[in-house]
């Protein structure tokens, strides 16, 4: 016992020896960990005192739950190394871009100022307030829905037109002033102006068959086309 108390005691005084009056503590050879930040600004979406073992600094990107998968109700952590990988990241998600409550990292990606947005890999069209029955999402300009979207044939018996309108979809057409004639398209083939006519109360020169309707918009679409080349010229 007597020669190991007395070894110790040796190698502390060749230590201090080589390093003068400097704690063993303090010495270089001591391992620390890294005092840098991750990220040069640790503000709202982050998570400044969470150790990133993988970059070997401090801090890690909170990730919105919208933007994780599997799916979870749970905004998630993550250090830099999984982030730049895009393990477990929806790719319809833009990690760079804070949410809209400034709680984590992760937006729906948007393309044409904002009025297509990304769903499972593909853009669809965000459409203005109000259009949508039931939709699955809320983004700055307009709503969106993940499942079938809207027929010409559905839009147009609220009065609806698939045309841009603003940064959304969705312009109305009074339908009282207007009928929108719907054909495969999303939007319709024509816009006719009713100017004014009562469609409850026909004239008696009105068509009674769908033949002889189709017959007098085939007429109607000929002669204003035929009026506009004639009057307005390019």
């Amino acid at each position: 016992m007597k020669k190991f108390i007395l070894f110790f005691g040796t190698f502390l005084i060749s230590f201090n020896c080589a390093h003068g009056a400097t704690p063993w503590w303090e010495q270089p050879t001591v391992c620390r960990l890294n005092p840098s930040d991750c990220y040069r600004g640790m503000g709202a979406g982050f998570e400044p005192e969470m150790w990133d073992d993988d970059a070997k600094c401090w801090g890690m990107k909170i990730i919105c739950a919208d933007a994780m998968k599997p799916s979870t109700d749970k905004n998630t952590p993550m250090g830099r190394k999984d982030i730049a990988s895009g393990k477990n990241i929806v790719s319809d998600f833009d990690v760079n871009l804070l949410s809209a409550t400034n709680e984590c990292f992760g937006r729906r990606k948007t393309a044409e100022n904002g009025t297509i947005a990304s769903v499972n890999g593909t853009y669809v069209n965000v459409w203005c307030p109000g259009i949508l029955d039931n939709p699955d999402e809320v983004l700055d300009n307009g709503e969106i829905t993940y499942g079938t979207q809207p027929t010409c044939k559905q839009l147009a018996e609220y009065g609806y037109v698939a045309v841009e309108n603003g940064r959304c979809y969705g312009k109305y057409f009074d339908t009282s002033k207007y009928f929108l004639d719907c054909g495969t398209k999303l939007t319709p083939d024509y816009i006719i102006v009713l100017n004014g006519a009562d469609y409850q109360n026909p004239s008696a020169t009105a068509p009674t068959t769908q033949s002889a309707a189709d017959t007098k918009f085939d007429t109607m679409y000929t002669v204003s086309k035929s009026q506009k080349s004639k009057y307005f010229k390019k």
